[in-house]
Formats: structure tokens, C-alpha cells, sequence
């Protein structure tokens, strides 16, 4: 049955962090510690009663200019049909070329696109991974929220206890420290602490490529399932060396803000797990598109963060994926996702299966609705 869009709400909502973050970013003095994450949730109506529900977001500067460009475009939305969701993303991208087709404007879509995949997937009556078509009902799992740098690595031990006690899979945690020993000592003591469980090591492209291989070469006795980040996001040519010459997965991607940048991964042979992000690069539209070329190179997919739209499209990648798990957006939804055996498990409810809660409504900081075209 047609439909037709009446309104679309833009909320942005500042989340505050118990605590300042800080991974190797902070340490190499390029970042201050993260305190909040800015979120811009779109929801949108149609005639027929339906609503959807999708969000974006930012760490430290950027989520003003992802709702500006929201406000900005969303008029066109008004009065068109749902379903159409490839031609709208299009729509809503030219309407705003002129600054661009990555970075904060097509992040600002991002919020507006997963909604209109929520509000597909509802009026299907379908969880979002059984509409695009589910090769599992659960994904393999695992935490980074318990690994940063600012916690001691005594907390860091206690925290990947409770973490794999909670059924959560597997541990990542920060190194890309100026002192590489201490890098080296901070791994020993997690894998010695966890046995054989699944373990990631994340640099956050803290490294040039020397540093890159001898640590590298270094982390092989510890049996990683991969090393995330060693070099800037953008060196395609020092990940792929990487990748040829050790025998530890390269991981990366969640810093790419298209699927342009990601593809230029994928022809670089750069990457043995792609790690994009879908709410940086664009929505759901995008990361589909993305998912094909990464399946075509029978490469790992691993999504960053937002494991709420996630767990639905790493579901739905034919290769056995990896889905992060994150504890900070519990405040914003009051719905959780089942984990237990090491796995996350898709819930019976349609779209993404999750609303907004009273405390991310007093979060807001900003709101308009749209009813009426431009």
C-alpha cells in the first residue's frame, strides 16, 4: 500500500559519559578525553500511522552541524513515499551537494535513512535483519567499552571478568601508547587473565608504519583476532603492507566517513576485517552497498559501535561477522539485546526493535519538526 511521509521530527541529544575516555588519541595529545557523544535521532510519520526511528551520531565536535544539515534538507521528505529509500537517500544528498557526499552531511542523512529502514521494516512486521534477509540469528560479540586507557589495568581485568561472565564473546582493548613496552605488558596481562578467549587490540592509527611492524611482529604470540587501527585510516598502501606481512588480522574502516573511502581499503587489499560504521557513512542505504564489495572480497565484517542498528546488518552479511559492544547508549533506549553464549541475539520486535526513552528526551537539546515541504 502507498504511503506518503507527513512529518519528521529532529532531536539532538547530548549523552554524558560517567567518565572521560581516553584511548591513545588522548595520550599522543591529539584529543582531549571524551565527556559526551552527540546524537541526532530522526523520527519519522506517514499518513497510514507508521512511525520509524533512526539516529546518528558524534564524538566530540560535530553533532550541531549533522542536525543544522538535517533541518536543512528534511523539507524534501515531506508528501513522498516511504518505501523509497534508494531515490530519497539521492534526493536528500543532492539537495545538500554542494558540501559534499561524506563527513557531517551524509551523517545528517544517516539519522533520516536508518529511520526510514525502521519504518519499512514495522510496516513488513519484521525485525530489520529478517527483511534484509538474516544468515544468523546471532552474531558473535564482543566489549571495548571495558579497555580504554584512562582505567588502570587492574580495572581493565575486573572489567573483561564481568564482561565474559555477562556472555559477551570476546575483549578488545586500547593500546597505541608513546611507550610500546607498556603496550606489550598491558596485552600480556589481559591474555594471561582470559585464557583463550577471543581478544582484539585496537591502536586508534596511533602508529607509522616502522613502529606499525615491529609492534606487529611483536603481538603475534598472543593469538589476536586482529589488530584494529595500527596506521591512519586514510594509509591504504601501509595497512595492505601490514596485511601482507603479518600473519594477525588487520582490522579498520570505522573512521571512513563513504563508501568511496572503504572501497579504496578493499582495492588496496588493506584489510582482512572491515570495520565501517553505519551512521558515519551515510545509513543503512550505503552500508548495503558497502557489505556487497566487502562480501565480494570474502573480507570480515566487524560494524563499529551503534551495535542497536548493527546486530540487524552484520545478521545479515553471508560471512560470520563481529558486532561491538558497547554499554554507553543504554541510557537512550529502554529495550535491551540479549547476549549470552558469546553471542548477540536478534529480539523478536519489528524494525530495529528499539524507542527512545524519557531520559534521552531530557537529553535534547535541540528540536524541530518538519510537516511542511520547501
Amino acid at each position: 500500500m502507498l504511503d506518503r511521509i507527513t512529518s519528521v521530527r529532529l532531536s539532538s541529544v547530548t549523552l554524558p559519559l560517567p567518565t572521560g575516555i581516553s584511548d591513545a588519541k588522548v595520550l599522543t595529545g591529539r584529543q582531549r578525553p571524551m565527556t559526551e557523544v552527540a546524537f541526532l535521532f530522526a523520527e519519522i510519520t506517514t499518513e497510514a500511522g507508521w512511525e520509524g526511528l533512526g539516529f546518528s551520531y558524534s564524538k566530540r565536535a560535530g553533532g550541531p552541524a549533522q542536525f543544522a544539515h538535517a533541518r536543512e534538507v528534511a523539507p524534501d521528505l515531506i508528501g513522498e513515499d516511504p518505501s523509497d529509500i534508494g531515490r530519497l537517500w539521492t534526493k536528500l544528498v543532492w539537495a545538500g551537494a554542494s558540501v559534499g557526499r561524506s563527513g557531517a552531511a551524509t551523517q545528517a542523512l544517516a539519522a533520516i535513512d536508518v529511520a526510514l529502514w525502521d519504518l519499512k521494516a514495522k510496516r513488513a512486521g519484521l525485525p530489520l535483519a529478517k527483511l534484509l534477509g538474516a544468515h544468523r540469528n546471532s552474531v558473535r560479540c564482543y566489549n571495548t567499552s571495558g579497555g580504554f586507557l584512562h582505567e588502570p589495568i587492574e580495572q581493565v581485568l575486573d572489567n573483561a571478568t564481568r564482561t565474559l561472565e555477562s556472555g559477551v564473546g570476546g575483549i578488545k582493548i586500547k593500546i597505541g601508547q608513546p611507550d610500546r613496552a607498556a603496550d606489550l605488558r598491558r596485552v600480556r596481562a589481559v591474555r594471561e587473565h582470559i585464557g583463550d578467549a577471543p581478544l582484539m587490540v585496537d591502536a586508534n592509527q596511533q602508529w607509522d608504519r616502522p613502529t606499525a611492524m615491529r609492534v606487529g611482529r611483536a603481538l603475534e604470540e598472543f593469538d589476536l583476532v586482529w589488530i584494529e587501527e595500527p596506521l591512519d585510516a586514510y594509509d591504504a598502501e601501509g595497512h595492505a603492507a601490514l596485511a601482507r606481512s603479518l600473519d594477525t588480522a588487520i582490522a579498520s574502516g570505522e573512521m571512513l566517513t563513504s563508501v568511496a573511502e572503504h572501497a579504496e581499503l578493499i582495492r588496496h587489499g588493506a584489510v582482512d576485517v572491515l570495520q565501517p560504521d553505519a551512521p558515519r557513512i551515510g545509513g543503512i542505504t550505503q552500508f548495503l552497498k558497502l557489505a556487497a564489495l566487502a562480501e565480494h572480497r570474502n573480507l570480515q565484517l566487524a560494524p563499529h559501535f551503534a551495535m542497536e542498528i548493527h546486530v540487524h546488518l552484520a545478521a545479515a552479511y553471508p560471512i560470520e561477522p563481529w558486532v561491538e559492544h558497547f554499554d554507553w547508549l543504554y541510557p537512550l533506549f529502554p529495550e535491551r539485546l540479549e547476549i549470552r553464549d558469546g553471542r548477540m541475539h536478534l529480539s523478536d520486535r519489528p524494525g530495529l526493535g528499539v524507542t527512545l526513552s524519557e531520559q534521552a528526551r531530557a537529553w535534547t537539546v535541540a528540536e524541530e519538526k518538519i510537516t511542511s515541504p520547501r
